[in-house]
């Protein structure tokens, strides 16, 4: 079944394995680089069904880092050339299409950072100011042109962010919508900025784009969303016509670790920071704000198996995929394609060694020493990085290692 053709609305993939749309930090400017495309390539060529590039703003209010896309008409040609490359290498091509909200900062998104309503982010950390009805309508609008902007550049899917605490999530979200109008309350009105989103990304995808929506099984904490209203906006999702859903978890603002699993080397991911205030103020309160969540395979599976019972359309199982015989377990409940960040970055030729060997296991050990450094740097895995680490690094990914064997 892992081997077999796929369809995601119009398209046809190779197989079902999918790149995920973890970030890749290998913007520079806010558009695609080298290092971008021959990472997605060496993906393609390693026998992924479909490479997703990571984590592209609708409009410059959307962006969050210099080293993320802003997917607008001037980067259209250099998008071609990468998207050219993967489908000579016999994958699919998507990209993920979203607004970072209350993440982004003054200096990246030309403006103080929007957000349902007003406040301050200490993640970020940022001041943010509440949106009004008539930019929630220009932006469900980007959306809508930032399909059409992919299908130009060759893009065969695209890829909608609803999850993780992101623009849309935030709306959807207790936590951090307070609005008293049409767009907060009820989780009914909560919605309302996602649907006009949706509306806007069908349209414009027609018949020849695919459309997935990945969102939040949990929020993954007290006072977010929990497993019900999850399951309540998943259906609304599907009722939009979208041809996948992504299930995932996790909100990067209270939760991050939710996400991914495991836990975050502080100190690596505080030796590439460049902001001094930011990088010893993590140091002294990191672990008190990011909780560690343990790690182990397939470990969204038992939430996603609700999902598969209450909805129809074709499901993407993500999180914690590090062999055939996991992947196949997911295939086997139902699930639709699988999903995979870590194991593609550790191995880019990960889904070839699966099919040359049954029993092949993901080389990944689940450090985070990737993730640590994403936001900072491009996303590397502590294995395969040019330049030798420095000592203290180096102990502190041997200690996760012997809490985490």
């Amino acid at each position: 079944m892992l081997f077999t053709p796929g369809r995601i609305g119009p398209i046809e993939l190779r197989n079902r394995t999918i790149r995920s749309a973890a970030f890749e930090g290998m913007g520079k400017d806010n558009n695609p680089t080298p290092a971008l495309r021959d990472y997605h390539w060496s993906v393609a060529e390693g026998g992924v069904g479909m490479t997703t590039l990571a984590y592209a703003g609708i409009c410059r209010s959307a962006l969050s880092f210099d080293t993320q896309l802003w997917l607008r008409p001037e980067i259209v040609e250099p998008l071609r050339g990468i998207t050219d490359g993967i489908h000579a290498r016999g994958a699919k091509a998507s990209i993920q299409i979203g607004h970072c909200g209350n993440m982004t900062h003054i200096r990246t998104a030309g403006g103080i950072p929007v957000a349902p309503d007003t406040g301050f982010n200490l993640y970020s950390p940022t001041i943010c100011r509440g949106l009004r009805r008539d930019e929630l309508r220009m932006l469900a609008r980007d959306f809508g042109q930032a399909v059409n902007t992919a299908r130009d550049a060759g893009f065969d899917c695209v890829e909608v962010h609803a999850g993780h605490g992101y623009l849309i999530s935030q709306f959807l979200s207790p936590y951090t919508n307070h609005r008293r109008d049409e767009f907060g309350g009820s989780l009914e009105n909560r919605m309302h900025f996602m649907h006009m989103c949706l509306d806007e990304v069908m349209k414009a995808a027609g018949d020849d784009m695919g459309v997935i929506v990945k969102t939040n099984m949990r929020d993954g904490f007290k006072g977010g969303l929990e497993i019900d209203d999850c399951l309540t906006v998943a259906r609304a999702i599907e009722a939009h016509g979208v041809h996948a859903m992504v299930l995932s978890g996790g909100f990067v603002s209270k939760a991050p670790m939710y996400v991914m699993r495991g836990e975050m080397p502080i100190y690596s991911m505080t030796h590439y920071m460049k902001q001094l205030w930011l990088k010893y103020g993590v140091r002294l309160a990191g672990r008190y704000m990011i909780r560690r969540e343990p790690f182990k395979p397939l470990y969204f599976l038992e939430d996603a198996r609700r999902f598969r019972e209450a909805l129809e359309l074709p499901l993407i199982y993500v999180g914690g995929v590090i062999d055939r015989a996991g992947a196949e377990k997911v295939m086997a409940e139902g699930f639709d394609f699988i999903q995979m960040g870590r194991a593609l970055l550790n191995e880019p030729d990960f889904v070839n060694r699966m099919l040359l060997d049954e029993r092949h296991r993901c080389g990944c050990d689940h450090v985070n020493y990737c993730i640590a450094r994403m936001y900072s740097r491009e996303m590397a895995c502590h294995k395969h990085v040019a330049e030798e680490l420095p000592p203290a690094i180096r102990r502190e990914i041997e200690k996760i290692k012997r809490r985490n064997p």
